[in-house]
């Protein structure tokens, strides 16, 4: 629904990586939210008030905050795409996982409240009336919410939005807990078992849990993630494309909000380009990186040597070591230097993953013992690289 209105609501609503684009579909994402959940409170509100039933007067109230988070959906994303000023040099991007973060916690709030009034529901029974107009009620409201889920779904896919995931998954809840009230009321009228309190429970759990889940999805990226790898892969394929790079690595990508993105890179090129010539192909790099991605790309130029055979040597027996040792170990930008008594000393860095079992130290100790072994002695110069992520 979102993306089909998008059509005539949203200029250029196909350039769903334009900030302002994406920035109008969570506006219009919100304005929709408010409009059907102010009606699923009050159709809900009536159908509780002649039903007498606690579990369909919860569910108008989880509708009633569900209003509340499409106020922040919509206000978040209108102050997310504020441009950057001096106090934000990197702009307001991550409001939005802001907004994201405030619906899961209006969400888990409900819930508590959900289910300290299903548990007074369940010591004190209250008949429960149950009419063909308050079976057609939640059946509608059923209908409206999964309707707004796969809106909701599919606008958050288009534009790449953890928060409207979240709306999407707390409309799916809603569906269920929907259901589980008609279930109740149908069961408390037709067979005399009054359920209500204990329906209104499993809906305050379920909510409870969803806003948990959207809560973990927003705090991730505010905190810092790794990038995606197919995204790391993507960038990979586009600088070893240009011609003259022997290797890229050390790829950090830094979020400040949904397509608003700064990248640092180091780049492997041939030793023997003069600095100026390895200065415009970087440029080149930059330039590409920053048009296709809409990012801030700075990259850090590494010169490495095919010609020197030490150097092709040491690699290889780099290689086997590691393998040796576990295969989830790597290096890159090794090269032979040497200090102010022209002594030559390897250097390179080496890939750890996080949490890897081995120390530090002791794993340059295992590695300097075995290149000895096989090179003979050298001097090993090994920093350690932790920042990066297990494949």
């Amino acid at each position: 629904m979102i993306c089909f209105l998008a059509k005539f609501f949203i200029k250029d609503y196909d350039r769903v990586e334009d900030p302002e684009v994406r920035q109008n579909y969570g506006i219009l994402s919100g304005v929709i939210g408010i409009a059907l959940n102010i009606i699923l409170v009050i159709i809900k509100m009536f159908a509780g008030y002649i039903s007498g039933s606690i579990a369909i007067v919860s569910d108008a109230l989880n509708n009633l905050s569900d209003v509340a988070s499409s106020v922040v959906t919509l206000v978040g994303f209108k102050l997310s795409g504020q441009e950057a000023d001096e106090e934000h040099p990197y702009g307001h991007g991550r409001l939005e996982y802001i907004a994201g973060l405030i619906v899961s916690l209006f969400i888990m709030i409900m819930a508590v409240e959900l289910l300290q009034s299903s548990f007074n529901k369940i010591l004190h029974h209250e008949e429960i009336v149950f009419t063909p107009v308050v079976g057609i009620i939640l059946v509608i409201s059923i209908i409206i919410k999964l309707t707004m889920f796969g809106a909701n779904l599919q606008a958050s896919k288009a534009i790449k939005s953890a928060t409207l995931k979240s709306t999407a998954m707390d409309s799916i809840s809603d569906v269920f807990s929907t259901g589980i009230v008609l279930v109740s009321v149908v069961i408390s009228h037709f067979f005399g078992v009054n359920i209500d309190g204990i329906a209104g429970i499993i809906v305050g759990l379920f909510i409870m849990k969803t806003g948990f889940d959207a809560a973990r999805d927003t705090i991730s990226p505010l905190l810092g993630e790794p990038a995606d790898k197919d995204f790391i892969d993507e960038v990979k394929e586009a600088v070893l494309s240009h011609e003259g790079v022997l290797g890229v690595h050390d790829i950090v990508v830094h979020n400040y909000g949904p397509g608003r993105i700064m990248m640092s890179l180091h780049v492997e090129v041939p030793s023997d380009k003069t600095l100026v010539e390895a200065h415009d192909l970087i440029d080149e790099i930059e330039r590409q990186l920053n048009g296709k991605y809409r990012c801030t790309a700075v990259i850090h130029l590494d010169p490495v040597s095919d010609d020197d055979r030490a150097a092709r040597d040491m690699k290889s027996w780099l290689k086997l070591v590691l393998e040796e040792i576990d295969p989830k170990l790597r290096y890159h930008d090794c090269r032979i230097v040497r200090n102010r008594d022209e002594e030559p000393i390897v250097s390179f860095d080496l890939e750890v993953p996080y949490k890897y079992d081995i120390k530090d130290e002791e794993l340059k100790r295992i590695i300097e013992d075995r290149v000895k072994g096989m090179a003979g002695e050298c001097k090993l110069d090994i920093t350690v690289d932790k920042a990066k992520k297990e494949d």
